[in-house]
């Protein structure tokens, strides 16, 4: 093994790629995230986001890719194989993390469709549903600050770049009272009383998605606030979090696309 590579896990680079993939309070410090696996760097770094280093196990190495990260003047650092498994968020290491500013995109300054999270706490689910919000056109997620990290590495990678392409920004529930002012509001709610395809997506609107086992529950305080339901076969469990984003998003899409 050459002299070059990273084997302690008192390196500095390694302890703070340590502190990204496991602690919010550090990612929220440092203001950055670490990114895991080749694709969802070169996603980022397709959309002009900077690594600021990057370390990958040379066992597992992409050299074609490592050295075009190398012709863009990213530093990379090869780390053992044992670094990279204490350093993984996954079981099976894909063998390169990349540490990035945390991304936010502007917001438009004027927004017709939002997406509210209503104390998401899955990092699945949250992951999917960004992903699907990015593909569906929204304008901005807002998330009430009990959901869950949005830069938490699951949710990074259930993402597959959405956070590169759609702001996302947490907010009390006072500043999402006056954010969504004067939209409509639409809350998933398996018992809603409004058909999902009879709401009004054609106008400025919010859309809610709540926590995976209670639902919303603050945002059904909000002025207007209709729920809207999925109709489904009888004797169906209801959809889950991320299953109702997609449809209800894409029903939004489809409403706006005519």
């Amino acid at each position: 093994m050459s002299d070059n590579v990273i084997t302690s896990r008192q390196n500095e680079r390694v302890k703070l790629v340590y502190g990204l993939q496991t602690r919010p309070r550090t990612r929220m410090k440092e203001r950055k995230i670490a990114l895991e696996g080749a694709r969802l760097i070169d996603d980022a770094l397709s959309r002009g986001f900077r690594a600021e280093f990057i370390l990958y196990d040379q066992r597992k190495a992409d050299y074609e890719r490592v050295a075009a990260w190398q012709a863009r003047n990213i530093p990379l650092f090869a780390v053992s194989e044992t670094v990279m498994q204490h350093i993984s968020d996954t079981q099976q290491p894909q063998g390169v993390i990349g540490v990035f500013p945390m991304p936010f995109p502007p917001i438009p300054k004027r927004v017709t469709a939002a997406l509210l999270l209503d104390g998401v706490r899955e990092p699945g689910n949250m992951g999917t549903i960004l992903r699907t919000a990015a593909a569906a056109g929204a304008d901005v997620v807002i998330l009430s600050e009990d959901c869950v990290d949005p830069y938490n590495p699951k949710v990074l990678r259930a993402g597959m770049g959405a956070h590169f392409r759609l702001p996302i920004v947490s907010a009390k529930w006072h500043e999402i009272a006056q954010f969504v002012a004067g939209m409509a509001v639409y809350v998933a709610d398996s018992k809603g009383t409004l058909r999902y395809s009879a709401a009004d997506f054609t106008r400025p609107y919010v859309l809610v998605i709540g926590n995976e086992a209670h639902g919303a529950r603050a945002a059904l305080k909000l002025e207007g606030a209709q729920t809207v339901a999925i109709p489904m076969a009888a004797a169906s469990e209801s959809l889950n979090a991320a299953m109702a984003a997609a449809v209800l998003l894409f029903e939004a899409q489809r409403q706006r696309s005519q």
